[in-house]
């Protein structure tokens, strides 16, 4: 059974080995360090299952709007519902929260992301160009209101 809990230091290894699996710039360790022990605006989850973590999705919160920074489920895990399910508990976390909106950037050629956004009820509105630079990729930017 796949548990959605908030993000623990202990969890870095299991996060680090999906982002290297899942993002042709990874963040580094640094980067979540930071998040979890410095940044007082970002909200972390993992999902786990049998104490092996499965993905993750981070927040940021930005007045009463969240900026979703990164969602990735391991390779192997993908196809099972994770990232819907770390989607929707995010939702949960953000409506507790006072968040009236959620954001994010995808690149536009991630259409198995956009398609899950699109299903919870994310819209496309408007596109940054160049925003990934491993690529020069454009990025869509979309919305959801809760």
């Amino acid at each position: 059974m796949v548990r959605v809990e908030p993000m623990r230091l202990e969890d870095l290894e299991g996060i680090l080995e999906i982002e290297e699996a899942s993002f042709p710039t990874p963040w580094s360790r640094k980067s979540f360090l930071y998040e979890l022990l410095e940044n007082e605006r970002a909200v972390y989850l993992v999902a786990r299952e049998e104490d092996r973590v499965q993905g993750y999705i981070g927040m940021w919160l930005i007045l009463d709007e969240g900026h979703i920074t990164n969602l990735a489920v391991h390779p192997r895990a993908r196809g099972r519902g994770i990232g819907e399910l770390l989607l929707k508990a995010l939702m949960a976390v953000s409506r507790s929260r006072g968040i009236n909106r959620l954001t994010l950037e995808v690149r536009v050629s991630n259409l198995i992301a956009r398609s899950l956004y699109a299903k919870l009820g994310f819209v496309g509105a408007g596109i940054r160009p160049g925003y990934y630079l491993d690529n020069n990729e454009d990025a869509l930017i979309m919305w959801k209101g809760l």
